[in-house]
């Protein structure tokens, strides 16, 4: 099945090497070495996991070659809804895979939350890790890792909530470990929060959980919360369906 994760990604983010020793470091290679695409460049066999959310599981799988993505969730036993993300360095296009035939997704519908959890279409593809013109605003201690903080701001051309995102990458990892949105008023919308790691191989670490959780109108409370948490491909079956 080849299919998602935004890991991810949504919503993603994979622990790759990252040589982060130079004084003043490009921020856009930094954010190009934090996209999880990159990092599980080589994971043909897919990732299987759930979306959780107040106790409520949604199957997903991903399956990364390149610089193209394609993950699918299933809300009905035995349907899963399908889609392919096809990236480049400024620019990301979503299709949906639906009997046979590939659609283009709309740009109205990437703000939509996928089976009534905190992530949606923009955060599951981490398009904003796209966006050009990275700046490195300060370093800081994020859950003990010691971190570049990067600010990108959207595109004038590209659809989405965020305004503005910071992305914060580990000088270690060169992974990101922590992600806030924030809309055009300055308030925060959206944090994602890695919470775990696992080996995906001999080489490369991956997300194990990752937290999103959706801020109140105040931009200060967290008003709710869906883990992505995904399963050790080491122990997991294969995914079954498309290949």
């Amino acid at each position: 099945m080849k299919v998602f994760a935004t890991v991810v990604s949504i919503f993603a983010a994979a622990a790759m090497g990252a040589s982060a020793q130079q004084a003043q470091p490009d921020p856009n290679a930094l954010l190009k070495g934090a996209r999880m695409a990159a990092a599980l460049v080589n994971l043909e066999d897919g990732l299987t996991g759930n979306l959780n959310k107040d106790g409520r599981q949604t199957p997903l799988a991903l399956f990364l070659k390149g610089k193209n993505i394609q993950f699918q969730f299933s809300t009905q036993k035995d349907k899963w809804d399908i889609f392919h993300l096809r990236l480049d360095d400024e620019a990301l296009n979503l299709f949906r895979i639906e009997n046979g035939k590939t659609e283009n997704f709309p740009a109205a519908r990437l703000m939509e939350p996928i089976a009534g959890t905190d992530v949606t279409y923009e955060d599951l593809s981490m398009r904003f890790l796209y966006w050009p013109n990275a700046k490195i605003e300060a370093e800081e201690n994020i859950n003990s890792f010691d971190c570049y903080k990067l600010k990108i701001e959207k595109p004038k051309s590209v659809a989405g909530r965020y305004a503005a995102v910071y992305v914060w990458v580990s000088k270690k990892y060169g992974a990101f470990i922590k992600v806030a949105g924030y809309e055009a008023s300055g308030k925060l919308v959206k944090e994602f929060q890695v919470r775990d790691v696992m080996p995906i191989n001999d080489k490369t670490w991956g997300l194990k959980k990752m937290e999103v959780a959706t801020y109140d109108s105040t931009g200060k409370t967290k008003a709710s919360i869906t883990n992505l948490i995904f399963d050790n491909p080491r122990k997991a079956p294969k995914p079954a369906g498309l290949r």
